[in-house]
């Protein structure tokens, strides 16, 4: 896995959301703005790319895309609750029609009991369809960790629009 296989992956994205006239925004907590990086790498990006967050607090979660105090507090930053709700925010402040939220711990610390280094949870949000969530447990030194990441949203979001009819 390298960067220029990401930046190839976001060029392929970036021709699905072009063809249906959308625009993505991005809320990334360890892959640190990796994802927003990669997807405007791609000559062309302003006519798909919206806008893109690095809400690495917890407060900044909480002001900059609306996760709520109670999510953060009974389910924590890493969890798929606060990707659900990165997602969500992300959607409504902005203009974009599709989100993909991610946050982890890339490490080399930062683990917590039930959550090792390499944990990382995805929020994928396409309209008004429900927001989908997942986690996954990458492996690797920190920089492999948020590549991985970044990869697995851009593949998530391009299956998340290959499911959905054109707009």
């Amino acid at each position: 896995m390298s960067e220029a296989e990401l930046i190839e992956r976001a060029a392929s994205l970036g021709a699905q959301l072009r063809e249906r006239g959308l625009m993505i925004a991005t809320v990334e907590s360890c892959t640190g703005g990796l994802i927003a990086a990669a997807l405007t790498e791609v000559a062309g990006a302003s006519a798909w790319f919206e806008r893109g967050w690095v809400t690495y607090t917890n407060e900044s979660k909480r002001d900059l895309v609306g996760v709520s105090s109670e999510t953060l507090d009974k389910h924590g930053a890493v969890s798929e609750q606060a990707a659900r709700e990165m997602a969500t925010g992300a959607l409504a402040r902005s203009a974009a029609q599709v989100a993909v939220a991610v946050t982890g711990i890339a490490g080399p610390t930062g683990a917590t009991p039930g959550k090792p280094v390499g944990t990382v949870c995805f929020g994928w949000a396409v309209g008004a369809e429900a927001v989908s969530t997942v986690t996954r447990l990458f492996s690797g030194d920190r920089a492999q960790v948020r590549l991985q990441a970044a990869l697995f949203a851009i593949e998530g979001v391009s299956r998340a629009l290959g499911s959905k009819p054109s707009e």
